[in-house]
C-alpha cells in the first residue's frame, strides 16, 4: 500500500488488515526524514525474505521516542508467515520489492490538503519535514513509477 503522504494510506490499510485479519507492517518502522527510502530497505527486505522462505521475519523498529530517529533501536517486530501482510508506507510498492504480489496506491489529488492532513496528524513542527519530503516523493514516484505500475489506484477524499 503505497502513496504520498497524508494521502489516506495508513488508514486504508488498518481498515483493511483489520478485514483480512492481515499483519500490518509500515515504512515508517525504517525511514527517516533523511533516509526516506535507502539505507533502511535491506533490513526490512531481508525480513521479508525470511517470511517467503516459511520463516519468521524479524526486525527493530526505528526509535523516535526522543524526538529523532534512532535506527534499529525500538521494538522487535516479528512479521509471521501468514496469509497476508499489508506493508504499507511510502516507497513499498518501490519497483524493487520482489515480495510483492499485489501493488494498491493510494492517492489524494491536492497536494496543499496532503500536506495540511499530514501536519494536522503529526504537528506542525513537521511541517517543514513535510514540505520537503513531498518534493521527495514527487521525484520517487516519478522515477519508480509506482503508480502506473500499481494493480490498483485508491483516491482519497477530504
Amino acid at each position: 500500500m503505497d502513496g504520498p503522504s497524508g494521502a489516506g494510506k495508513s488508514t486504508f490499510a488498518a481498515q483493511l488488515a483489520r478485514r483480512l485479519d492481515a499483519q500490518l507492517i509500515s515504512t515508517d518502522h525504517f525511514a527517516t526524514w533523511d533516509d526516506p527510502t535507502t539505507r533502511w530497505w535491506p533490513r526490512l527486505s531481508e525480513a521479508l525474505r525470511a517470511v517467503a522462505q516459511n520463516q519468521e521475519g524479524r526486525y527493530r523498529k526505528t526509535d523516535w521516542s526522543q524526538g529523532f530517529p534512532c535506527l534499529g533501536e525500538g521494538d522487535e517486530v516479528v512479521i509471521t508467515p501468514h496469509r497476508t501482510i499489508i506493508l504499507e508506507g511510502f516507497s513499498s510498492a518501490r519497483r524493487a520489492n520482489t515480495h510483492l504480489s499485489l501493488a494498491i496506491f493510494v492517492d489524494h489529488p491536492d497536494e496543499a490538503d496532503r500536506l495540511e492532513r499530514a501536519v494536522q496528524r503529526d504537528g506542525e513542527h513537521q511541517r517543514e519535514h513535510f514540505i520537503r519530503w513531498q518534493q521527495y516523493e514527487r521525484g520517487w514516484f516519478a522515477v519508480d513509477e509506482t503508480q502506473a505500475r500499481a494493480d490498483y489506484v485508491v483516491t482519497s477524499s477530504s
